[in-house]
Formats: structure tokens, C-alpha cells, sequence
């Protein structure tokens, strides 16, 4: 086993980060115009820090599959982003946000990436603010904010609508100017298919251009990968279905260590599946659950009744509701994190109190909150004896400001109206923790190869607190990869252009190529939705929000067995000519059955439970998460040997100095 060398700076947590970058070396603006960096990925994370990097001088290439700049990933929706403003005076800080995102990911994350995180978060508000983010405001002027789940004080920013989507826009208003002034070229509608190596240095991709089939050579003195997550492997999920892993795993096959496939994030508030007939979950945002009462009945039979339509939930009186959440966690109530609520709910529908027809779904209740907050209107408008119909009416106003464009999201999909009967939720694939192997400067054991955002193995540990995922892509591409990628490429200042006519380029190319011909060459009969969706029952069945022994045995050769059949019976409508989504789809289907593989003995190897990896073998009496600290308190990166389930284990230790290691509670 080696030792991965994370090149966390000395010194204490609090100066570490200031200390590193009195420390590194700069590239002086004359010679950053002879720099070429490209980006792969334009959501947060990618927007952010092509924006950020073109404007310091450096010529920037993007790429997206998309027909412009966007994000792939609804975790751009509805939600907010953390950051550590302590605006009410409620106790918040710059160690609070660390320790509330290190104990939330259950100890499975380096103290010195998340005290950054937290130190810099505050800056990613006056960054967006600045540029003309909507933030909601308080009558104090102040920014408005919320709680989310796992930590006791309000830090979560939103925007009204779509906070994700707003914080793009001043990202992608960023990223405009220097596209029109000319330091960062745009390619749309490209996917990259690999990533080319010169003397062991990340020096380019290969990327198809998804309207003509050609593929191009494109070189730089650096790659970002900023490419999202993997939820898709689940083929269910609240990503976009062409949400992928491509890139990461191109850069894996590469060299590039592949760290905690295992830790996923199960979102607690997702619209209940429907039928098979989906390819995407709607996330309803964890905001819900500032207001939000969850509930089942206390009793099966009432839970069998609303199953079958011969009960309302509205008929339940208070005595006849499990508010699990509030019994379980007094705490924290509602506002557990997103791992033990999702838990929690799953225990709750496994012992027959769900309340869909499938039985897998859990009530999320506004009607309290529609009483207290009319009754606060009532009084504030000078009404002291208020009706209960005039308590209603003006509370329904209240959540509607809060909350209306997700109840009218609700009612459209579902057909009900949330202000009149409980929501409906249940768990769903949302966020993925593993990732890329990066060391603190984010750079993958590729030299020249850096990773942000989701597509890095993350600051989150093994779980991640909601709103946090925003300030991570925001705080990676605004405020530390265009410090410590310039210390990297200040030994690039002479070294010119690199050559796309390069053997290396050569090779990469028919790599690709090869491949394509291989997808297309397939004379099988199923489709390729087909095989991705036999992959995702897989997944969810062993490999989702709880594992053991036994399934994940059986996953490692179910995917396998699938890989070789899709290799073999598959069929990819079309050519490699001109627009083809199929060949698309095949080529990260291809990739999804090589990560799953990794995922599932990635999974069997951590004899533990914690965060979003819950092994059922290892829990609490109470059925929490069981960590092994003596054994497991290492970051798994995996090393490519060519079949996923030959992967070398590498171990990056954890080393505590800050945080207390003990138990997570949220009693």
C-alpha cells in the first residue's frame, strides 16, 4: 500500500490556508496570456473557475455536452448554499461550519479541506452579491437564510426560485465577458472522451463533437475536470440523465486515483417514484424541512387505509401520527442530516407505515406551520382574536412566499395540493461523495490533472450536509484552484504550445475511435436503457441506502456478468457521423458498468458504517451507523489495473487534530 502524499500544509488549522498561499508560487499576467488551461464541465464548479481563470489571463477552453454553458445536475435546483455569515447572531462561525460538515460526514474528511471550505465560504456570498444574485433579504436589509439538516444554526442562503440556477447565472455572466473578449473559447455540444498524457503530465483531451461524430485534439498545460458526480450509475436519480462519469473515469483509466466510490448521498425530500416508466426523480429542496413535519400513522392499519384510498392523512388526528423524526432525534427533529433521515424513513416504509400505494413514501406535513405562521400575520396586522379560516388564510400566504414554487412543482407532478393534504417523499440518489482522489491543492495523482467540485472525492466525508455542495463547486473554482493551479503552472512559462501532432495524441485518438467502432460494431438486441436500467436495480437493490455482505457478493458479479453481456448483445443504433444519442448513451452506460463494479468492492471492503455508506452488518442498537475508527479512518483511492475488481487499494490516513472522534448524535 502506498502513502498518498495530500501536501496539507503545516502549521495551524487556521493558517494553513493563508500560510499556503504566501507560500506558493505565481505566474506573473504577462506570462499567464501564454497559458493554456482547459475545463471540462461548466456547472458550478467548472463556470466558476473557467470565469475566475480567464479573467487573471490565462486562455481558457470549456466544454459541455449541452447546446450551451449549464448544469447538468438538478442540485442546481431549489435549495440554498451554506456559508458561515452568523447574519442572526445564532452562534455560527468559521468553526462551526467546520465542525458541523466534519461530524456530518461522519469523521471521513480531511480537517484542513473543510476549515477551508468554511474560511472562504463567506467570500462566495460577496462574490454572488456582487454579482447581482438574487438573495432573499430580511426587513433588517441583511440576507435572509435557513436551516438545513444536521446543524443548529441558520447559514443556508437561497434565492428566490432556483438558488443553484441563480448562482449560475453570475458564474455564467462571468464566463460571458471573457468568452466575448476572447480568453475563453466555448465548445458546446462536445463530449470529452479521453484524456492524453505527455511525459506523464495531463497536457490535453480528446473530445467528440456531438453534431458532426468528429473528433478533436484539444491541448493546454492543464485540465480541470469539473464534471459532476456519478448518481446516474443508480440510473434513477435526481441528476439529469446526461449526468455521467466519463470524464473521471477517462482520467481513472489514466492514472488518476479513484477515491470512496462507495459513499452516495441519499436526498430524504424526493418526489415518491411511480412507475418504471421514469428516467429522472424530482428533488423537492431540503428547505421543506425548515417548515416541514415529517409523519407516518402510528398504526399499520391506518397506513394499509391511505394506501388504499379509504383514508385521508387529514383525517389522522395528532395522537394517531408518528412524527418519527422529532421522536428519535428531540434535537434536531426534522433537521437531522440527510443520511439519517433518509434511514429513517426507509425503516419506517420496510416496517409497513409508508403511505403510497407502492408503500414507500412518508408524509411531509405543512399544516402546522401554515397555523403558526398565520397566527404571527394575524397579530402583526393588529387581528388579536383571529378565526381559525383567517389563521389559514394568511398562513397559506406565508408558506406560499417560502415555498411556492415547490408546492406548484408538487401539484403539477403529482396532482395534489400540498397546502391542503401532506406532501409525499422518499429517498433518492442525489449526490456522490467518492470522486476523483485530489490532495489539497485539488490536483489528482495525475500532475497537471485537477478535479472540482463533485467530480473530486470531496470535503464532504461520507455524508454531506445540504447547501453544501454549492459552496464546495463555487469555493473550488472562485477562491483555490486559481491559486494553486498557478503554482503548478508557474514551471510552464516556457514551455509554449503544446503539439496536438504527438504520439501521444496519436494513440489517445485511436483509443477513442477504437472504442466507438466497438459500441457501434455490437450486433445485439437491447437497447442501451435497457442494460442502464438493469444496472440501477442492481445498484439500488445492493448497493443503495443500505448494503451487506451477502448483496454486495452478488452485485460485484451481477455487474459484471451484465458488462459482458452488454458488450456482446447491445445494440447502438446509427453511425459515428453526425448527431448520434445512442453512441452517446453507450459510451458512459459502458463507463457506469466499470464504476459499479468499483462501487460494490469499494463497498465490501469498508467493514463499517458511516455516513451514506450503511453497511447493515454494522450498526447501533438504535440502527445508526456504526463507524470503525481503529480500522477504517482512511480515504480509499483506488488504482486502474485494468478490471475494476483488480483495483489496488491505496490509503490516505486521517489524522484528527482538531475534532473530537466519537459517536454521531443527534438526540
Amino acid at each position: 500500500m502506498s502513502v498518498l502524499e495530500s501536501k496539507i500544509p503545516e502549521g495551524p488549522l487556521k493558517d494553513k490556508w493563508t500560510k499556503h498561499k504566501n507560500d506558493i508560487n505565481l505566474v506573473n499576467p504577462a506570462n499567464k496570456r501564454n497559458i493554456d488551461v482547459i475545463v471540462i464541465g461548466t456547472g458550478l464548479a467548472g463556470g466558476s473557475a473557467a470565469a475566475t481563470l480567464a479573467e487573471l489571463g490565462y486562455n481558457v477552453k470549456t466544454f459541455c455536452y449541452q447546446d450551451s454553458p449549464r448544469r447538468a445536475h438538478s442540485i442546481a435546483a431549489q435549495g440554498g448554499i451554506n456559508a458561515s455569515k452568523n447574519y442572526q447572531g445564532d452562534g455560527d462561525s468559521d468553526y462551526r461550519l467546520f465542525y458541523d460538515t466534519v461530524k456530518g460526514g461522519d469523521y471521513r474528511s480531511r480537517e484542513a479541506n473543510v476549515y477551508r471550505l468554511a474560511e472562504v465560504s463567506g467570500n462566495i456570498i460577496d462574490q454572488c452579491v456582487a454579482q447581482g444574485v438574487p438573495f432573499a433579504r430580511e426587513y433588517g436589509g441583511l440576507l435572509d437564510n435557513r436551516s438545513f439538516g444536521g446543524v443548529l444554526v441558520s447559514r443556508t442562503f437561497y434565492a428566490k426560485g432556483q438558488t443553484g440556477q441563480q448562482l449560475l447565472l453570475g458564474a455564467y455572466s462571468a464566463m460571458n465577458r471573457q468568452i466575448n473578449r476572447g480568453k475563453i473559447q466555448s465548445f458546446n455540444r462536445h463530449e470529452m472522451m479521453d484524456l492524453v498524457l505527455v511525459d506523464g503530465k495531463a497536457r490535453g483531451i480528446i473530445a467528440r463533437n456531438m453534431v458532426t461524430g468528429e473528433i478533436e485534439r484539444h491541448s493546454a498545460h492543464a485540465v480541470v475536470l469539473a464534471s459532476g458526480g456519478y448518481g446516474n450509475v443508480f440510473f434513477l436519480s435526481t441528476n439529469a440523465m446526461g449526468s455521467n462519469v466519463m470524464a473521471a473515469w477517462r482520467a481513472h483509466r489514466r492514472g488518476a486515483y479513484f477515491a470512496n466510490p462507495c459513499y452516495t448521498q441519499i436526498h430524504p425530500t424526493c418526489i415518491p417514484v411511480t412507475g418504471d416508466h421514469q428516467s429522472k426523480l424530482t428533488l423537492m429542496s431540503e428547505s421543506l424541512r425548515n417548515d416541514g413535519r415529517i409523519w407516518v400513522p402510528k398504526k399499520k392499519e391506518d397506513a394499509i387505509a391511505i394506501r388504499e384510498g379509504k383514508k385521508k392523512p387529514t383525517e389522522l388526528s395528532e395522537e394517531e401520527r408518528d412524527y418519527y423524526l422529532e421522536r428519535r432525534y428531540p434535537s434536531f427533529g426534522n433537521l437531522v442530516p440527510r443520511d439519517v433521515a433518509s434511514r429513517a424513513a426507509k425503516e419506517r416504509c420496510d416496517a409497513g407505515f409508508g403511505v403510497n400505494k407502492t408503500g414507500q413514501a412518508v408524509f411531509l406535513d405543512f399544516a402546522s406551520a401554515i397555523k403558526r405562521y398565520g397566527k404571527e400575520a394575524a397579530f402583526s396586522a393588529g387581528h388579536k382574536n383571529p378565526s381559525e379560516a383567517e389563521i389559514i388564510k394568511l398562513g397559506k400566504e406565508v408558506v406560499e412566499s417560502k415555498y411556492g414554487n415547490l408546492f406548484q412543482m408538487y401539484e403539477k407532478i403529482t396532482d395534489q395540493n400540498p397546502y391542503e393534504t401532506p406532501m409525499m417523499i422518499f429517498p433518492a440518489v442525489h449526490y456522490t461523495m467518492g470522486g476523483l482522489w485530489v490532495d489539497y491543492n485539488l490536483q489528482t495523482t495525475i500532475p497537471g490533472c485537477y478535479a472540482a467540485g463533485e467530480a473530486n472525492f470531496s470535503d464532504h466525508g461520507a455524508n454531506r450536509l445540504g447547501a453544501s455542495a454549492l459552496m464546495q463547486g463555487l469555493a473550488d473554482g472562485y477562491f483555490v484552484l486559481p491559486y494553486t493551479i498557478g503554482d503548478y503552472l508557474s514551471k510552464d512559462i516556457k514551455t509554449g504550445k503544446i503539439p496536438t501532432d504527438s504520439p501521444e495524441f496519436d494513440a489517445a485518438e485511436k483509443d477513442v475511435k477504437d472504442r466507438i467502432s466497438k459500441l457501434l460494431s455490437a450486433s445485439g438486441k437491447h437497447s442501451v436503457d435497457s442494460y442502464h436500467k438493469k444496472l440501477g436495480k442492481i445498484m439500488w437493490d445492493k448497493c443503495g441506502m443500505a448494503r451487506n455482505e451477502q448483496g454486495l457478493k452478488e452485485a460485484l458479479e451481477e455487474i459484471k456478468a451484465l458488462r459482458e453481456d452488454f458488450w456482446a448483445n447491445v445494440k447502438v443504433t446509427g453511425t459515428g457521423e453526425g448527431k448520434n444519442a445512442e453512441l452517446e448513451k453507450a459510451g458512459r452506460v459502458a463507463d457506469f458498468l466499470e464504476l459499479g463494479e468499483l462501487f460494490a468492492k469499494d463497498a465490501l471492503h469498508r467493514n463499517e458504517s458511516c455516513g451514506g455508506h450503511f453497511r447493515e452488518e454494522y450498526q447501533t442498537e438504535e440502527g445508526e451507523a456504526l463507524r470503525d475508527d481503529e480500522n477504517f479512518k482512511y480515504v480509499a483511492a483506488w488504482e486502474y489495473k485494468g478490471n475494476p475488481r483488480d483495483a489496488q487499494l491505496h490509503k490516505e490516513e486521517l489524522d484528527f487534530k482538531n475534532i473530537e472522534l466519537k459517536t454521531r448524535s443527534y438526540k
